[in-house]
């Protein structure tokens, strides 16, 4: 993608948008609320035309050649779009000739998936009786009936419970092992730590940074210490009495009882003096510690914001 702006009335989407995948990666597309992360999966999705600038995908033009492109990609969006009528077995193979398949491809690739995404003892029951996660694997697996070359993946996992998250995580990475390439946009720092080769992270509409987990940790800066407090009856006065105990110290309040502070060259007795003064205070704290910079920090450094789900779905 080059340049590639989106605007629905007055709001801006997409602003001068530029994007480059390399094959075979897991590229995580991160940013606060409304940055813009499901536009920029639609547009090279082909669902969305970009109002100007150029979008390629494997050398086809999203506008111009967007049948081309169809064949080459495949879309899980946010929420599960599954017939609830028909069991899982009969979603798959549905949609399977529905891609082109043969009717016994579509047979054995239903069997396939529906192992694969731990899915096949209730492969025969309908999909209304599925729980949420059930029908978001149901939903993936559906999407990787062609074998993309190209996948997209819009909040994978949003609503998961944990066992569906890893099942879904360990697919994924199945997938990049076998040579796909993955765009996966998420609210969980951790999945994208856990799965991104690559992050961009976006804001306002554009990418504000883009490299390895490690590379973008190392630009939020060195060690920092991590304080959060007891909960108190009166948050505010207890936020007020941690600043003054902490008068001189730079900290940085993400809440009234969590603060990052900066150390001195000397880490461990800037937490050691840290803590005796919390002490003097009558402070009650749930937790302490030095440790270096994560993607929170990352996203806090870059955005001002923390991580959220996209909003952006209204305008489109």
């Amino acid at each position: 993608m080059h340049d590639v702006r989106v605007s629905f009335g007055d709001t801006t989407a997409l602003d001068g948008f530029d994007l480059e995948m390399r094959g075979g990666e897991i590229l995580g597309l991160l940013g606060p609320n409304g940055s813009g992360k499901t536009t920029a999966v639609k547009v090279l999705a082909t669902l969305q035309r970009p109002g100007s600038g150029r979008a390629e995908v494997f050398g086809h033009d999203v506008v111009h050649d967007a049948a081309a492109v169809r064949r080459s990609i495949a879309l899980a969006g946010q929420y599960a779009a599954v017939d609830e009528i028909l069991t899982g077995r009969q979603n798959l193979r549905l949609f399977g000739e529905l891609f082109g398949m043969s009717r016994s491809g579509a047979a054995d690739r239903a069997d396939e998936l529906l192992d694969r995404f731990e899915l096949a003892d209730a492969g025969d029951r309908q999909a209304r009786t599925y729980s949420g996660g059930m029908r978001r694997r149901l939903d993936l697996a559906s999407s990787l009936l062609t074998d993309p070359k190209l996948l997209f993946l819009d909040e994978p996992t949003t609503g998961l419970d944990l066992r569906s998250r890893r099942t879904i995580w360990n697919v994924i990475r199945e997938l990049a092992d076998e040579g796909a390439t993955v765009m996966l946009t998420t609210q969980y720092l951790e999945e994208a730590d856990a799965l991104a080769d690559r992050i961009t992270v976006m804001d306002h509409g554009r990418p504000v940074a883009t490299g390895t987990v490690e590379e973008l940790k190392e630009r939020a800066g060195g060690l920092v210490i991590h304080l959060q407090a007891v909960a108190a009856d009166d948050p505010g006065a207890q936020r007020r009495r941690i600043e003054s105990a902490l008068d001189g110290e730079a900290i940085d309040a993400h809440a009234d009882d969590r603060f990052t502070i900066e150390p001195g060259d000397d880490a461990l007795a800037s937490l050691s003096r840290i803590a005796d003064r919390l002490a003097d205070a009558q402070v009650g704290i749930r937790s302490l510690g030095v440790r270096g910079p994560d993607l929170d920090d990352v996203f806090l450094q870059l955005t001002g914001n923390a991580p959220a789900a996209d909003d952006d779905e209204q305008g489109a």
